[in-house]
């Protein structure tokens, strides 16, 4: 896999752990949006807490990277999906433990009226690995 950081002051600098772009060639991996659910129990992880549920959300895709014999290295794309704008800066400072300030990977964030079971948060990803 390769991936190059593209950045310009000719648009918005990054405000978070992320990057206007990433060019990357390689097996793309496009990682489903993953909510805080244990993956023994089913059952949902830290119920109203917003720093639970990201960690249990990073937690299962990080499992899903391990299986494709990725990391968050390869990871080039995220979008975080939350119920409550004001939940960014918790979800932020967990989200920002998984990657290198200059080489994190472009991102979008939303907020969104409802996701499953009533979660706060739900990120998915793209990632690319070697052929």
């Amino acid at each position: 896999m390769s991936k190059k950081v593209i950045n310009t002051n000719k648009a918005p600098a990054p405000v978070g752990p992320y990057n206007q772009a990433i060019a990357a060639s390689g097996q793309m991996l496009f990682v489903a949006g993953q909510i805080p659910l244990d993956p023994q129990s089913g059952n949902i992880v830290g119920e109203g807490d917003i720093t639970a549920q990201t960690k249990q959300v990073m937690s299962n895709i990080e499992a899903i990277l391990t299986e494709a014999d990725a990391n968050w290295d390869n990871v080039i794309k995220t979008s975080v999906f939350l119920t409550d704008l004001a939940n960014f800066a918790l979800m932020n400072q967990v989200y920002a433990q998984y990657f290198a300030e200059d080489t994190a990977p472009a991102r979008a964030c939303v907020e969104v009226s409802r996701l499953p079971k009533d979660v706060l948060v739900e990120i998915e990803c793209i990632a690319v690995i070697d052929n």
